[in-house]
């Protein structure tokens, strides 16, 4: 490789590292706000599940965001985090997924990810794919936040082509928020999603399964309590 090119993909690889470390410390930060939130700025609580599992929304553009909240009891942040981001795991509560890799870490705390979705996949996923990042912060007061969200079609599309069979979603927003609380071994997890799933879906029926979707905190929340700490 000649000189030039390697200052180009120097070039790129520092044009990447800082629009993802930039562009997921707000994404962290609009996850906190979502958090702190209860029935205010705009939240409508649509309804409470017997397992104590609680799912909100309220509108942002076209479609809406998700949001849902549980208080796990003998759990503690650190502890539902790693189960929650064991990648190998994720089909354990989101049946959905067919592969989840890494693509490549941008920092120590900052990974970039690919989650794609099969024929088998509820027609809202059904033959899509995902160029995500991944940031995990820890908060000075034990909050543990993990924020998700789609790189921009172009990057996306320099780091992994688009394969022909499958449609690249966007997913706009998304991420846990895990907050410790006064019971040590205890947390309220906070899980929030606003997707754009691509190709052509009536907003409707996007926004009726982005609402099925975010109940599979109830599944990850019988992982948790099933797994050892």
């Amino acid at each position: 490789m000649n000189t030039s090119s390697v200052a180009c993909s120097q070039s790129c690889e520092e044009s990447l590292r800082r629009y993802v470390h930039f562009a997921s410390e707000s994404c962290v930060q609009e996850l906190l706000m979502s958090a702190s939130n209860d029935c205010g700025d705009g939240w409508k609580i649509l309804l409470t599940l017997d397992n104590g599992v609680e799912i909100s929304k309220r509108r942002s553009g076209s479609l809406h965001i998700f949001r849902s909240r549980c208080l796990l009891r003998s759990v503690s942040p650190q502890q539902f985090i790693t189960v929650a981001n064991a990648i190998d795991g994720d089909k354990q509560w989101d049946p959905d997924l067919v592969e989840a890799r890494y693509i490549k870490d941008v920092e120590d705390n900052l990974s970039i990810i690919r989650l794609k979705f099969g024929e088998n996949s509820k027609a809202l996923f059904r033959k899509r794919e995902f160029i995500v990042y991944e940031r995990r912060e820890s908060m000075e007061d034990g909050t543990v936040v993990v924020a998700v969200a789609s790189l921009p079609k172009e990057i996306a599309a320099g780091l992994l082509p688009k394969p022909n069979n499958a449609i690249r979603g966007l997913l706009v927003q998304s991420g846990w928020v895990v907050e410790k609380l006064d019971d040590l071994n205890s947390c309220l997890v906070t899980y929030v999603l606003q997707l754009d799933p691509a190709g052509w879906l009536p907003k409707c029926f996007v926004n009726r399964l982005n609402t099925k979707l975010v109940m599979i905190i109830g599944n990850l929340r019988k992982l948790v309590q099933t797994t050892p700490p």
